[in-house]
């Protein structure tokens, strides 16, 4: 829990993973805040009450001048869109907040639509530029049986539906944070690079006849940060300058080029850490880590080869069918 939702903390603020939260914070930033979340109420809170529409009172009393979700399915999933809704809409209205709505079961995408429907029919939509419909103050997020696929699916039929993905969001727990494996990018650890006893060197590299895919990197490898050449179109569709992380036969690169760093071998590396050996490296915080994922991000292109020129000669050289 605590390196996949700090991976998510390096990317999003929101977070109900307390471990992650808390480690990040206090032991990757010095305690400066990272994660955030919402008054949220989830099934028991909602089955304390006598009914829903009270719980729901409830939270708009405390929590409806600003930002709160309320999920809808402990009981019938359409009563609460078609009657709770409508019951405390003017409550909900004269407070000011925003109010999220979330069902937790049934088909994703067919329950994201009736609470769109049931939401807009009560509070009432306006159009964007696009032509798209934006609830007024209120959205739907959707975290029962999220991943990649059923995600796209929701938001094309959302978008099919004239509401803006604006709308809705998603929570992450199962589908998208823990059905991820090694192969999902294709990483792998490999062994490239051997000195012998006598000082002889051998680049080695996995290469199997039958699948070219799953070739490994041969030799000691590096990665500079190439400058992108002005003009060139990032992630969000712009033109922007910036930096690409590219992989180069470490002959190819100044050690001071280096974006790589050796910070265990034959045991942890001392970097310069405290005196007393409590911390044995001097690392980023975690605020200089999502600041430098958003910049570099930023200026990647979608299609950006991460593999230089030289190493993939050097592949070809190395390879052996």
């Amino acid at each position: 829990s605590v390196i996949g939702g700090c991976a998510h903390l390096l990317n999003f603020e929101g977070s109900d993973t307390m471990s992650a939260a808390y480690y990040a914070q206090f032991h990757l930033n010095g305690g400066r805040p990272v994660a955030s979340s919402i008054p949220a109420t989830e099934h028991s809170v909602m089955m304390s009450w006598e009914n829903e529409e009270r719980a729901i009172r409830k939270m708009i009393d405390n929590y409806g001048d600003g930002l709160f979700a309320c999920v809808m399915d402990s009981y019938d999933y359409a009563n609460a869109l078609n009657k709770v809704l409508p019951a405390i809409a003017q409550e909900k209205i004269d407070k000011g907040g925003f109010m999220v709505l979330r069902p937790d079961s049934g088909d994703p995408v067919k329950t994201m639509l009736e609470a769109l429907r049931a939401a807009e029919k009560v509070f009432g939509a306006t159009t964007n530029t696009k032509g798209y419909k934006v609830l007024n103050g209120c959205g739907v997020i959707q975290g029962d049986g999220i991943d990649y696929d059923s995600l796209a699916k929701i938001l094309n039929a959302v978008m099919e539906e004239g509401y803006s993905a604006a709308c809705v969001s998603f929570g992450m727990g199962g589908g998208l944070l823990q059905k991820v494996n090694r192969d999902t990018l294709s990483f792998a650890t490999k062994l490239s690079y051997m000195r012998y006893a006598n000082g002889e060197e051998r680049m080695v590299m996995k290469s199997p006849k039958e699948d070219r895919t799953k070739i490994s990197l041969p030799g000691r490898v590096a990665v500079r940060m190439d400058r992108v050449a002005e003009g060139q179109e990032g992630q969000g569709g712009g033109q922007t300058t910036g930096v690409r992380p590219r992989a180069y036969p470490a002959s190819a690169v100044r050690p001071e080029e280096n974006a790589m760093r050796v910070v265990y071998d034959h045991g942890p590396i001392d970097l310069g850490g405290d005196s007393d050996g409590e911390c044995p490296a001097i690392w980023d915080n975690f605020d200089t880590l999502r600041e430098r994922v958003q910049t570099q991000w930023a200026s990647l292109h979608p299609k950006a080869d991460a593999i230089s020129k030289e190493l993939v000669e050097l592949i070809d050289r190395i390879r052996p069918h």
